[in-house]
């Protein structure tokens, strides 16, 4: 009789969930419908900019200011490929230094009010530059949610192939709905001279929940050109992550088991307990979040950055996160600039 009850009243998360979402997000949407969507601020050059036609707008935030110096090394790579950078904060201001900074790397610097969030920012600027130019052959949205590169991307960069796919993402989530996870979004010529791409930047509002701009953008931008017949794909795909949690990957625990050390070991249980957790997922087809679930697999693969979120909140409580510096430097990488951000702020915690 429980069992049955449970299937018919859904738990308790989920009935918040929708609750939020019939009676918030509704009023929500009014009142994006109601604000303007041009919060610019401030933009720099005055006049007229001038873009090659591979675009990057970078999506920043800090409510202080300031830039992180990953961040610089991040866009200035993005700028050694030819392509315009244009930074845009959501923060209202710069500090006078990392604006100096910034106008020594980028094309452009736009700081708008922070409403919108990502996409009412990337919309704004969209409508801003006029873009797509006719010389436009690539747009680029990217944010500040990832520790990184802790590689070059050049690599990264050349794996963005027009003629296999319209659209490219880093990654991709089946969670909710399938979509590219929108820290980085490339589009092709095709995809920006499309009606679809112009009928979706026209649609987006700066609505104060988040919940809903995952929703309608993040997954909705995904969604939307799919449906317009455009192609969409990842440089990591789905499939060749979770295809690396493997019963090897659970056979290399065993051996530790044998002693009574390895039973009791913190460090090994939860790497055990992770793994575990990923195959069963993958057998009753849950699906993972990549950039949390699967980091590991990430950077064995080569990804060039952590999400920002997975290391100094963890949401998910994804077990075997502690293993990150040991990883990164058995890749022949230095976590060292990452631990330098992670200073500044973890509370009560260790990297």
């Amino acid at each position: 009789m429980i069992r049955y009850i449970r299937r018919l009243v859904p738990p308790l998360p989920t009935m918040l969930s929708n609750v939020k979402w019939a009676t918030i997000v509704p009023a929500a949407r009014v009142i994006g419908r109601l604000r303007s969507r041009r919060q610019i601020i401030f933009n720099w050059p005055e006049g007229e900019i001038a873009l090659t036609p591979k675009i990057v707008l970078f999506l920043h935030f800090d409510r202080n200011g300031n830039v992180r110096e990953q961040i610089f090394q991040y866009i200035r790579e993005l700028a050694e490929t030819g392509r315009s950078v244009v930074f845009v904060t959501n923060a209202g201001l710069l500090k006078p230094d990392a604006l100096a900074r910034l106008q020594l790397i980028c094309t452009a610097v736009i700081i708008r009010k922070n409403q919108g969030y990502d996409f009412g920012a990337w919309r704004d600027a969209i409508e801003f530059l006029a873009l797509p130019r006719a010389e436009t052959q690539e747009l680029i949205l990217a944010n500040d949610s990832l520790f990184g590169p802790i590689r070059p991307l050049a690599s990264m960069l050349e794996k963005l192939d027009y003629a296999q796919a319209d659209i490219w993402g880093l990654t991709e989530s089946w969670q909710y709905r399938y979509h590219l996870q929108s820290f980085f979004l490339a589009f092709g010529r095709t995809a920006l001279n499309s009606a679809v791409f112009g009928k979706f930047w026209d649609s987006v509002r700066p609505v104060p929940v988040k919940s809903f701009i995952v929703r309608a953008y993040e997954i909705g931008i995904t969604q939307a050109m799919t449906k317009g017949g455009l192609r969409c794909a990842a440089v990591w795909p789905y499939q060749s992550l979770v295809s690396l949690v493997t019963r090897d990957e659970v056979e290399k625990l065993i051996p530790i088991e044998e002693d009574d050390f390895g039973k009791l070991d913190p460090v090994h249980i939860t790497r055990k307990l992770h793994v575990l957790r990923l195959r069963d997922a993958v057998a009753r087809r849950i699906p993972l979040n990549p950039s949390a679930d699967l980091w590991r697999q990430l950077l064995l693969l080569e990804f060039p950055f952590i999400k920002r979120e997975l290391l100094r909140d963890n949401p998910t409580r994804v077990e075997d996160v502690h293993d990150w510096i040991q990883v990164v430097r058995q890749l022949g990488q230095d976590p060292e600039p990452i631990l330098t951000d992670l200073r500044m702020m973890l509370k009560n915690q260790a990297p």
